[in-house]
């Protein structure tokens, strides 16, 4: 169900009702790309059939999807046919066409071949946590994550999100976890790293399939690279790669996840793999998120920002002196 997490909180105001974000995406249902229409993108059914809803709720977790075509047209088949026609002007013309129009060239070739181009898909899928008031996008970029966002914020313009962020950066919590070998409450590390230094060298080292509680890893760190990525396993039932941008990759439910379990019928396998995928990572994030020293609460860091910035201002008075220096109660007393 998901391979990638990235995380997402949604701001305590929207309180929409799952009738209105079907009702809200109905417009955007994904097209096919036109005959020169280069990127489509729209949403579809989460399960996978035709005119099915647009959000499925399993169990409380809400799921979307969202597909993206586009037609693939090399840039040196472009290129190629933008050079004969340019050698045909200076063949009949006897000079050469300058920037201007090669650029007009390309457009009007890319026009003429696009409905030739083959087309490839790809769809992201989208979970939102309705009781924790978690959105995560099943993305291996934040850029990619933010393109959907943003089409998702266009079908729902009260939807107000932002990039979790944990009280400490995932960069130094690893560092730590790898220094002391001593992770948090749940958590083992497994055997793959990488390590990046910050100097201008940039220098990478990285271990797959590798003990890391050796002498090595923890003379990187002492030399100023700092992990990246770390695999680490949540309770012996699910793996997974942890980025410094709190980017959750490479995502496997293990064997004891699927004991007792019996195989569902294919008309059941969707709430059957999104029951097992939400009803797990549910519990393992909120574990995750304590690890790394709990969420940035942004309110109260505001809020005490205001406080020192008070602190640091002269008292004010409590009276105003007017002009002709007689005594009036302050305007903000």
């Amino acid at each position: 169900m998901f391979k990638n997490l990235l995380l997402y909180r949604i701001a305590p105001e929207w309180q929409a009702t799952i009738e209105e974000i079907e009702e809200a995406l109905e417009p955007e249902r994904f097209v096919p790309c036109g005959a020169t229409q280069p990127l489509s993108a729209g949403w579809v059914s989460p399960r996978g059939i035709a005119h099915a809803p647009l959000i499925e709720d399993v169990g409380g977790h809400w799921l979307l999807k969202l597909q993206v075509e586009q037609r693939v047209l090399p840039g040196s088949v472009v290129r190629r046919r933008v050079d004969e026609l340019c050698e045909r002007i200076e063949q009949e013309t006897g000079r050469k066409p300058g920037k201007k129009v090669k650029n007009e060239l390309k457009e009007q070739v890319t026009q003429e071949l696009l409905p030739q181009a083959f087309t490839k898909q790809g769809a992201t899928r989208v979970w939102i946590d309705v009781k924790q008031r978690l959105l995560m996008v099943d993305a291996g970029s934040v850029s990619k994550a933010d393109e959907l966002i943003t089409l998702l914020v266009k079908c729902l313009p009260s939807l107000v999100v932002q990039l979790l962020q944990t009280a400490e950066t995932p960069a130094a919590c690893m560092a730590a976890w790898l220094s002391d070998g001593v992770p948090p409450a749940g958590f083992t590390v497994d055997r793959e790293c990488e390590l990046k230094s910050e100097d201008e060298m940039k220098s990478v080292v990285r271990y797959a399939r590798h003990p890391l509680d050796i002498e090595e890893v923890r003379q990187h760190l002492a030399a100023g690279k700092r992990p990246t990525k770390l695999a680490l396993t949540w309770r012996d039932r699910v793996s997974f790669l942890l980025t410094d941008t709190l980017s959750i990759k490479k995502i496997a439910f293990l064997d004891i996840v699927f004991e007792g379990r019996d195989k569902p019928s294919k008309d059941e396998a969707f709430d059957a793999d999104a029951a097992l995928a939400t009803g797990e990572l549910s519990q393992l994030l909120p574990d995750l998120i304590y690890g790394l020293g709990g969420e940035h609460d942004f309110a109260a860091a505001a809020l005490q920002g205001v406080s020192l910035q008070l602190q640091k201002e002269p008292a004010l008075p409590a009276t105003a002196t007017t002009a002709a220096g007689s005594e009036e109660p302050a305007p903000w007393d």
